[in-house]
């Protein structure tokens, strides 16, 4: 039996109050991105150019422990993310693909507890073909009981990417 792992983009209601304020209490400020190319977290898909986007701090484990009534503590942190400038329709179904992955790319997996704690992580190299690393990745986090969800970053910026809820 092979389970499905689905990746997350950012809710629509956060996105609407991220294009207001973000998560570090500043303005959102949109531009038109002539180059495309950057991981949109509301469409999991690149930008393509022209689009207009912001750039934005977001703070995913702050707001999964909102809804959830979690206390992240020190692990609670923010960073960039590039999302549409205004409402936009969310990814397109994936087909079972996992969002900005291609082989040889550098990610960490951080597992989180039902308390918003860190209880492990693993780096992984993408391999080819990128469906079956993340899936066995995914199947060795959620192996572990304590795991409620897995954040998925970028190692060289630290990007959150997206996440994967048990």
């Amino acid at each position: 039996m092979t389970t499905t792992y689905a990746p997350l983009p950012i809710t629509p209601t956060a996105l609407k109050e991220l294009r207001g304020t973000d998560d570090a209490g500043r303005p959102c400020e949109p531009y038109t991105d002539s180059e495309g190319g950057d991981p949109l977290r509301c469409c999991l898909r690149p930008v393509t150019p022209g689009e207009r986007v912001a750039l934005v701090s977001y703070a995913p484990l702050r707001r999964w422990a909102a809804e959830t009534g979690a206390n992240p503590g020190a692990y609670d942190e923010q960073g960039p993310v590039f999302i549409h400038a205004q409402e936009c329709e969310g990814p397109a179904p994936s087909g079972g693909e996992y969002p900005f992955a291609r082989p040889g790319a550098l990610r960490t997996l951080r597992r989180y507890n039902a308390g918003g704690h860190i209880v492990g992580g693993r780096l992984l190299e993408i391999p080819d073909p990128v469906t079956e690393g993340f899936d066995a990745a995914f199947a060795e986090a959620f192996a572990d009981p304590e795991v409620a969800l897995v954040h998925v970053r970028a190692v060289e910026y630290g990007c959150f990417h997206f996440e994967v809820r048990r």
